[in-house]
């Protein structure tokens, strides 16, 4: 079955101003997350990964850090890369966007030799994560005044 939309890692300026735009939609509008401390230093080297209807619209995003980048939340284990950011518009959930995301991203993690992918998930969220493998580590904790949980799955 072909989706309504591809994925591809966000290589130029305009790709990264769609991945910031679906941020801003979903993060400081919908949830509340304060402009901010959404956008961080991480994204100059993140890998940003976005997803786009045939028509350009884009309908979601995500980003891989790794190596100094993902240090502090992985534990400091260079072989793990931080998945973060994944944003979903609201018109383009159920559509499989968020998983092909995670797994652009993983692809991404692969192919820059990493063994496992760590996460933040917000807790209403587990259950997406666990049904790609993810498995949830430790206690919860607040992340921009929302319940997360630590994730993780190997490569």
């Amino acid at each position: 079955m072909s989706r309504p939309y591809t994925v591809r890692v966000a290589e130029d300026p305009a790709d990264r101003e769609a991945c910031f735009a679906v941020r801003k939609e979903v993060f400081v509008v919908e949830q509340g997350v304060a402009e901010d401390i959404e956008y961080d230093a991480h994204d100059a080297v993140a890998v940003h990964v976005l997803a786009v209807r045939a028509d350009g619209v884009p309908l979601g995003t995500g980003r891989l850090l790794y190596g100094e980048a993902a240090a502090a939340k992985t534990g400091g284990d260079p072989a793990v890369g931080s998945l973060g950011r994944l944003a979903v518009s609201r018109e383009a959930r159920g559509l499989g966007v968020g998983a092909a995301l995670v797994r652009a991203i993983e692809d991404a993690a692969r192919a820059r030799g990493l063994t496992a992918v760590d996460l933040h998930a917000q807790t209403h969220a587990l259950g997406f994560y666990e049904r790609l493998g993810y498995e949830a580590y430790g206690p919860e904790f607040p992340d921009a005044g929302l319940p997360h949980r630590a994730m993780r799955r190997s490569l």
